[in-house]
């Protein structure tokens, strides 16, 4: 017969001491891929033949910048993730001469979220632009925040070219319905009214 035995007090803080030197490691490789490939992909940025390749570099910068965030961040308020989002958007719009339009419910709940919970939602609409722009050769984008009840309801609609045959036979579709699912949400493709894509999340909101 076994019996669990207490860890004595100087077993723990050398446990909590080398847990504490491996997530220090952990950040500082982190900020020096930010650092070291961050500056190449602003030069790919800055130096691209083509507002798509800019934006791809612009989109690689993103992804990496998450990746760097979500070593350290606590969680935060679902205000606080939409503005990330929000500024984002604008970012990668404004450089591929895009018009967007955000409109965000004044009434939005705002539970906390975790750094995993962000990251899905973040990924998600950045993917949604990216569609938008590579495919549907729209002059402007409409990115609309609300809830309903218990449920955050967000919608990226583009007013260019609806193409149902592409939906879902992309990557980027697929990584959407994971990421989706990640949030225990709901995403969906359908024709926007005034032509172009419209993809609609639903999620549930965390407790406030």
């Amino acid at each position: 017969m076994r019996f669990w035995q207490r860890a004595s007090p100087a077993a723990a803080n050398t446990a909590l001491a080398q847990a504490r030197a491996l997530l220090q490691e952990r950040q500082r490789i982190y900020q020096n891929l930010h650092d070291d490939l961050g500056a190449k992909l602003l030069d790919l940025v800055y130096g691209a033949e083509s507002p798509q390749q800019a934006d791809r570099a612009r989109e690689a910068l993103h992804i990496l910048r998450d990746v760097v965030s979500q070593s350290a961040r606590p969680p935060g308020p679902l205000s606080a993730a939409l503005d990330a989002v929000h500024a984002e958007a604008m970012d990668r719009l404004n450089a591929a001469s895009v018009a967007l339009a955000w409109q965000q419910a004044d009434d939005m709940p705002d539970p906390m979220l975790d750094q995993a919970q962000v990251l899905h939602l973040a990924r998600i609409v950045r993917e949604a632009i990216s569609n938008a722009l590579r495919h549907s050769g729209t002059q402007a984008l409409r990115i609309r925040v609300s809830h309903l009840v218990d449920e955050l309801v967000l919608d990226v609609t583009d007013f260019g070219h609806y193409a149902p045959q592409a939906i879902g036979e992309g990557q980027g579709t697929r990584n959407m319905r994971e990421h989706a699912a990640g949030l225990s949400g709901h995403i969906v493709w359908d024709e926007a009214t005034q032509g172009g894509t419209k993809v609609l999340l639903r999620v549930p909101l965390p407790a406030a």
